[in-house]
């Protein structure tokens, strides 16, 4: 019988953000020593470790003396000096998913090329410089013009339907990917360790935000035939496997009018659309992270009940000291389980915490969480 001891392995988290403060919560359970790096002093994981260093996520020195005494170096944001954790691998501290990867990641234009070469469904799409450079692509509209780098939670994302619209197009290097007229948004997330175990999450449906391009609420399971589940779990598979990534991966997806399966992107670390695992699986995908980056065997997946999650965001026109309208109502409803991040000032579709919600049928959960987004409000 194999003798582990978790607690003498010293964990870095870059990014002290909600993720990381979730990652703790579960890390707790294992009594994993986890140091945290974030910009932001308030940052909300720092209330939970007694590791905590303040400090740029994108400076050489800053990560790189940050990560040199940890045994292990993980992430909850994408936007990390991927050169500093190379030199770290090098010098034999374990980085997980590892730094090409991260790198790889980082640019939706390196991204999608890697779905081309590796014959992964996507959409249809074209590389673009500058502005100018997409107006020579008209004929390629409707479209949708991403940035390359630093888009994130709906930013960096422009529709451009005709020639009239070109005008809101990036200046910057980025992609046009062809409109997609798909019947739901789906995200399967998918772990691997340094074993090959691969493991899957049941895939989820995700209702997106009409303006801000995030997930307002997501439902799980997702109500797709079982051989669209499955083929977007083959697909979430295939992914991790030809990028050989270790740790945890979410793969968001279109289902298409004709139930076929798109890659849209990929985020190589604990994901919004996996927070219902929490209470809704066995195994939630923090701990199942935790489990891979520390060659663990990873954890039984399986829907313990159905569940909507429901992010909290702040109200618009509300910035300040954060006031939460409607709590009282909503904890009292069976099945509703608040999760707050510890962010004391609130800002317009700032998020804040989410709710899940369990039940016996997903028709219940439903109603209940549209419910519950209605209910609670935050303002300041």
């Amino acid at each position: 019988m194999s003798q582990v001891s978790y607690q003498d392995i010293k964990i870095g988290i870059l990014g002290g953000g909600q993720l990381g403060r979730m990652l703790i919560q579960s890390a707790t359970d294992f009594n994993l020593d986890i140091h945290i790096l974030d910009p932001d002093q308030n940052a909300p994981a720092k209330s939970l470790t007694d590791n905590f260093t303040c400090g740029s996520l994108k400076d050489f020195d800053t990560v790189y003396n940050f990560g040199r005494h940890l045994d292990l170096v993980t992430i909850e944001i994408e936007s990390v000096n991927t050169e500093a954790l190379k030199k770290l691998e090098v010098e034999g501290v374990k980085v997980f998913p590892q730094p090409h990867l991260i790198e790889l990641i980082q640019d939706k234009r390196i991204q999608k090329d890697f779905y081309l070469k590796n014959h992964i469904p996507t959409a249809e799409f074209v590389l673009t410089d500058n502005r100018q450079d997409v107006e020579r692509f008209v004929d390629f509209l409707p479209a949708v013009h991403k940035l390359g780098k630093d888009g994130y939670d709906g930013r960096g994302v422009q529709v451009l339907r005709t020639e009239a619209d070109i005008h809101k197009a990036f200046d910057q290097p980025g992609l046009l990917e062809k409109l997609v007229d798909f019947q739901l948004e789906i995200s399967v997330i998918v772990a691997r360790n340094e074993k090959g175990e691969i493991k899957a999450f049941p895939t989820v449906g995700c209702a997106f935000h009409p303006e801000l391009n995030l997930v307002e609420y997501l439902f799980a399971p997702s109500g797709l035939s079982e051989a669209v589940e499955h083929k977007a779990e083959a697909v979430a598979r295939e992914v991790i496997d030809k990028l050989q990534l270790v740790g945890l991966l979410a793969v968001e997806m279109f289902v298409t009018r004709d139930g076929q399966i798109l890659v849209n992107e990929i985020a190589p670390r604990p994901h919004n659309s996996g927070h219902h695992t929490i209470e809704a699986n066995i195994t939630s995908q923090f701990e199942q992270h935790l489990r891979a980056i520390l060659g663990m065997p990873l954890g039984d997946t399986s829907i313990i009940q159905p569940a909507a999650m429901v992010n909290l965001l702040g109200e618009d026109g509300y910035s300040g000291d954060a006031r939460y309208i409607g709590m009282d109502e909503a904890m009292a409803t069976s099945g509703v389980h608040v999760h707050l991040y510890g962010k004391k000032v609130t800002k317009p579709f700032r998020k804040m915490g989410h709710v899940t919600v369990v039940g016996e049928t997903i028709e219940q959960v439903e109603e209940k969480a549209k419910r519950i987004r209605n209910l609670i409000k935050i303002i300041a």
